[in-house]
């Protein structure tokens, strides 16, 4: 009976990847959804019965299911190098004359379109997919395998058997136009805050936490990249043609060309129809199709010498600019933004821009009934970039910018030097105090992620909290029941948003857990202003606790490596202030780390006299740091990369060089998480 169940099981997870394959790469179904629905029930019910057949690779794994908590870092086997970006036919030509110049012999280029999603790496061994990870910084990404697997159009096991044995494709990950309205409607009908744009949603689903989730987003992948030992082929166009038939979806838009002419061509003919395409484009990427002329071309620092990307314009529209209204951020910027009649934008409707300050109002000239030229800056951010003077209404109203913060009246200033108007109030503008708290919770201060969607606007407006503090204060009894009732601007109907036991206890853990954060991320948290993560990591340092820093003056303070006038006057005024003093001197009664815990002196030997050096910018260390770790816990650190070598640790934008001599060394290559756990 075992016997009969598994011949079955696999012949199901075979079809049902032959039917994925068609469904979802083809698009040439050859069976109705219910009849795919059925048989994947039928799997389904028989994995459950004989659970020593599992197998992770399964149709029945699309669906999702696992939780990750967090997302390990993995360190590229190749990097993921950035191209050069260029935006005009002459640079391209002169890119060609290079190319030429450097290869010195006859060549092709292979053309293909430059999709505007998120990169990512996915690595097949023995015919199955088993890790994919983000772009990151090139060097290093996160490991989004299980989220990547409920992907349909990337394929969990390979069809035909002639490919290599262990090889890495890249591509992006994306979503279409119109799924991603449908999905950003739902969204909106759920109370949830629509995605800017695609690129936005795919970058946020690939993060999620629950497998499950991401299995419902409409995400697409495109594959165009092949890399590993046994290639079929030394041409980057024939092994996108071979990955094709097992079983990656390879775009169609991708051409081979002879010389530059052909590539404008290429060009040309997708600027035109880049707004008939069902998803993003930004651009198109031309590569030198031979791997070897590649090798022989190389890279700079940043990007390879073989390929270049060629940017088109960024999208307009012109529509009538009908109202400002103007927001306040965290640190009090007040930004005007303009209400627009709704218009069709690089796939989305545009129904708001930046008009960014006071002076660009005055250069543009801008005025109430204008038709405006709409623009978005890197395709992402839509702004207001001319204004059409001619269709200028008699009547058209002069902008002039408001003189009071319209949350709370106070009278706006504006510092020498800069641009924006500031609204002073800091201690009793609602939107700063909100920002504020959002910040602090923020996943890189106080990392209490289970306060976000809204979460911290309803505390604060059912008066549960006024400053960051006062989250230390809630308890469950304050929390459970709490709800809001909103009327939904697409379908007119209402809403409401509970506070349940579950998402309550959520809550407390997740500000219990906040109070062993490190200090120097505590010291960030409190959002002062020009005090980022570095900056915060070298004051903690150098004053090792808070009521020293808070007594600090201004020329201690300058004694800080990278501290200069503005940030110095800005702690000074931050720590001066009552309401600041009050707050932080509650978050240390509420056991918060105020100061630098005492390193430990090596009391055992976690590194056992490994030998380490590090290379490329770290993030918790600076270079006397990292050897100060290294040697406290029982490690060597040593100054060059030598057959002696036991790790090296690669920061970010680390040399491709260093890596490839370490490769080179079979000296293993780990981040900077890989070291803290080793010493932790």
């Amino acid at each position: 009976m075992d016997k009969s169940a598994k011949k079955k099981i696999e012949a199901l997870r075979e079809e049902l990847h032959r039917h994925n394959y068609l469904y979802y790469v083809k698009a040439q179904p050859e069976i109705t959804d219910y009849e795919f629905d059925m048989k994947m029930k039928e799997l389904e019910k028989l994995e459950k019965e004989y659970p020593e057949f599992a197998d992770k690779n399964s149709p029945s794994k699309r669906v999702g299911g696992d939780i990750t908590k967090e997302f390990a870092t993995v360190v590229h086997k190749r990097q993921m190098l950035s191209l050069s970006n260029t935006y005009s036919e002459g640079e391209m030509r002169d890119w060609d004359q290079r190319v030429r110049k450097g290869l010195g012999e006859d060549f092709l280029y292979t053309c293909e379109l430059k999709y505007d999603g998120v990169a990512i790496s996915l690595t097949y061994e023995n015919g199955f997919l088993t890790r994919a990870v983000t772009r990151g910084d090139g060097v290093q990404g996160d490991d989004v395998t299980t989220n990547v697997k409920t992907i349909n159009s990337i394929p969990l096991k390979l069809r035909s058997d002639d490919y290599p044995k262990e090889f890495e494709i890249r591509g992006e990950i994306l979503m279409f136009r119109q799924p991603f309205e449908e999905f950003n409607t739902e969204r909106a009908k759920q109370g949830l805050q629509p995605f800017a744009n695609p690129r936005n949603a795919t970058a946020g689903s690939l993060k999620l936490q629950e497998s499950s989730a991401v299995a419902k987003r409409p995400l697409e992948c495109f594959l165009y990249s092949l890399a590993g030992e046994e290639l079929p082929s030394v041409s980057h166009y024939e092994n996108l043609q071979k990955a094709r038939s097992w079983g990656f979806k390879i775009p169609d838009y991708i051409g081979r060309c002879e010389n530059i002419n052909q590539v404008w061509d290429f060009i040309s003919e997708w600027k035109e129809a880049r707004p008939d395409l069902p998803f993003e484009i930004d651009g198109v990427v031309v590569k030198v199709d031979n791997h070897k002329q590649q090798e022989k071309l190389g890279y700079t620092a940043k990007s390879p010498r073989w390929a270049i990307a060629y940017k088109f314009p960024a999208e307009q529209a012109s529509t009538i600019l009908e109202s400002i209204a103007y927001q306040v951020g965290r640190i009090g910027t007040v930004t005007p933004v303009a209400n627009l009649k709704p218009v069709q934008l690089a796939g989305t409707t545009v129904k708001r821009a930046s008009l960014h300050n006071a002076d660009i109002i005055e250069q543009l000239d801008v005025r109430l009934g204008d038709t405006v030229l709409v623009e978005k800056g890197g395709d992402i951010i839509p702004k207001i970039v001319g204004v059409n003077k001619q269709k200028r209404p008699e009547n058209a109203q002069k902008v002039s910018f408001i003189e009071q913060c319209p949350e709370c009246g106070t009278k706006l200033v504006r510092y020498e030097g800069e641009a924006a108007h500031y609204c002073p109030n800091d201690q009793g503008c609602p939107p700063q105090i909100k920002g504020k708290i959002e910040h602090f919770i923020s996943r890189k201060a106080m990392d209490i992620l289970s306060l976000g969607e809204g979460k911290v606007e309803l505390l604060f407006d059912r008066e549960k909290i006024h400053n960051a503090a006062d989250l230390y204060d809630l308890s469950f009894d304050d929390l459970i029941g709490i709800e809001k009732t909103y009327r939904d601007e697409l379908t007119g109907k209402t809403r409401t948003v509970q506070f349940k036991e579950k998402t309550v206890k959520n809550i407390l853990k997740g500000i219990e857990d906040s109070r062993d954060v490190p200090f120097e991320r505590v010291l960030y948290a409190l959002g002062i202003r020009y005090v980022g993560q570095t900056v915060a990591r070298k004051l903690a340092t150098h004053f090792q606790r808070m009521d020293k820093l808070m007594q600090a003056s201004k020329d201690e303070l300058l004694d800080v490596n990278d501290v200069g006038e503005r940030i110095a006057e800005s702690v000074l005024e931050y720590f001066s202030d009552s309401g600041n003093q009050k707050m932080v001197n509650k978050l240390q009664e509420k056991g918060l780390n105020m100061a630098v815990k005492e390193k430990k002196k090596q009391t055992d030997n976690k590194l056992g006299q490994k030998r380490f050096i590090a290379s490329g910018k770290l993030q918790n260390f600076n270079r006397e740091e990292i050897k100060e770790a290294v040697h406290n816990n029982g490690g060597i650190y040593v100054s060059a990369i030598s057959p002696k070598l036991d790790y090296l640790i690669a920061g970010e934008n680390i040399g491709p060089k260093k890596l490839e001599k370490a490769k080179k060394l079979s000296i293993p290559v780990i981040s900077e998480e890989d070291f803290l756990n080793m010493i932790q």
